[in-house]
């Protein structure tokens, strides 16, 4: 009876030690063919360094291929603190070069981090900056590729394309509506390096950084610089608080110049207020559009029959009385008879009374809104205003008959097409 329990036994332990080799089997090869490429960058992440190289943000060109937005190829300083042997001494001279305190720099120098980016005081340097830099030879400073956005037409449509940060993440304008796209991957420089940082004598790898994605936008430039040289003559003769341009395609909506002043240029954003920078007036302001609006009232009126342009006729007498108020016609003393046809050709504020008041106040407006106004466009921009229209339950007769030709209504007229 003794034997046969020791034997027992003996089968139950060899049946234990046997599970656990084929535990051990079966988790060996799990490390080593399942999850191999897992554990062997993490094992990679321990000994190995990223130098970053950024990638260049896409290009943005006008409908025929001219460059609104573009990279200039620039230096920033990253320093490797666990590669640099005399801190106090590199600290100083990086110091001197920067024109910053030696405080300031001996923070960086002596962050806990495998990587320092010397931020901003090391971005974006001049070449003669960085040449300094790099005749210094230094252990652990290190010179990085870096792209910087410029904007080759300065302050032209500066709302429009928007601007950049530090890090040229789009901040505003079409480089903040599309950023996703126009960023890129940045790529790196890897090299090897012990456990205290000391860089390993092994070949360094490069990887190569994904520029962004270009855009091509429906303006065409020459029509972009003929709007910015008129915006600039009419706020040279006129000094007003504000002016706006746009000039659209009117078979598909396409913009094909669009700015506005007062305007910033886009690389020194920093210069400006928040309202300079981020009010895009084209589609953030509201105005009353006049006599422009009166094509929506005569095709109201014409698509409900209330007029025949020909043989209608109405007899200007300069004005119009409605309840208490007097609406005028710009032409002291009127245009006398004429026919509903000569009412549009003389863009007769009286006349377009008369067809607001046969149309009514609810066929107006109808009108209106199947026009669009008071919705938005859905522009592809930040900011836009949908426009202002009166609250229909409260107009009178005075504001059914100024609508009529555009007085008291507000537009916001913009569809960019990218």
């Amino acid at each position: 009876m003794f034997f046969k329990n020791i034997h027992k036994r003996i089968k139950i332990t060899l049946l234990i030690i046997l599970f656990i080799f084929i535990v051990i089997i079966l988790r060996v090869f799990y490390i080593q063919v399942i999850d191999y490429q897992k554990l062997n960058k993490k094992a990679s992440d321990l000994w190995s360094r990223n130098l970053p190289i950024k990638a260049d943000r896409g290009i943005i060109y006008d409908r025929n291929g001219v460059i609104l937005a573009d990279n200039a190829t620039t230096t920033s300083l990253v320093v490797i603190p666990n590669q640099i042997k005399n801190k106090e001494e590199t600290a100083k001279k990086l110091a001197e070069i920067l024109n910053v305190s030696y405080e300031t720099m001996y923070k960086h120098i002596n962050k806990k981090t495998s990587i320092e980016r010397v931020h901003p005081e090391g971005r974006r340097l001049s070449y003669e900056v960085a040449d300094k830099i790099k005749a210094l030879k230094l252990d652990g400073v290190y010179l990085v590729k870096e792209s910087k956005r410029t904007y080759p037409y300065d302050s032209y449509m500066a709302h429009t394309l928007g601007f950049v940060g530090i890090d040229n993440q789009g901040l505003s304008g079409i480089e903040l509506t599309y950023n996703e796209y126009l960023t890129g991957e940045d790529g790196a420089i890897k090299y090897f390096s012990d456990a205290k940082g000391n860089k390993l004598k092994l070949s360094e790898v490069y990887q190569q950084p994904q520029d962004g994605m270009n855009i091509t936008l429906t303006i065409n430039n020459e029509i972009q610089t003929s709007l910015e040289r008129e915006l600039n003559n009419a706020v040279t003769k006129y000094n007003p608080d504000r002016a706006i341009g746009l000039v659209m395609d009117p078979n598909n909506g396409e913009i094909l110049a669009i700015s506005a002043r007062p305007n910033f240029s886009p690389e020194n954003y920093q210069n400006y207020s928040i309202e300079e920078i981020n009010r895009n007036l084209p589609i953030w302001a509201t105005y009353e559009p006049g006599s422009t609006f009166k094509i929506i009232t005569l095709a109201a009126a014409l698509e409900e029959g209330k007029v025949d342009l020909e043989k209608d006729t109405y007899y200007d007498k300069g004005s119009i009385k409605v309840e208490n108020a007097t609406i005028h016609c710009w032409k002291h003393g009127g245009h006398g008879k004429e026919t509903f046809m000569q009412v549009v050709e003389n863009s007769c504020n009286p006349g377009f009374v008369i067809l607001g008041q046969r149309l009514g106040k609810n066929t107006l407006f109808d009108y209106i809104d199947k026009f669009g106004f008071g919705k938005k466009t859905g522009v592809d921009l930040n900011g836009e205003s949908s426009g202002i229209i009166f609250d229909r339950s409260k107009v009178g007769p005075v504001e059914l008959a100024t609508t009529a030709f555009g007085q008291g209504v507000s537009v916001t007229p913009i569809h960019l097409v990218v």
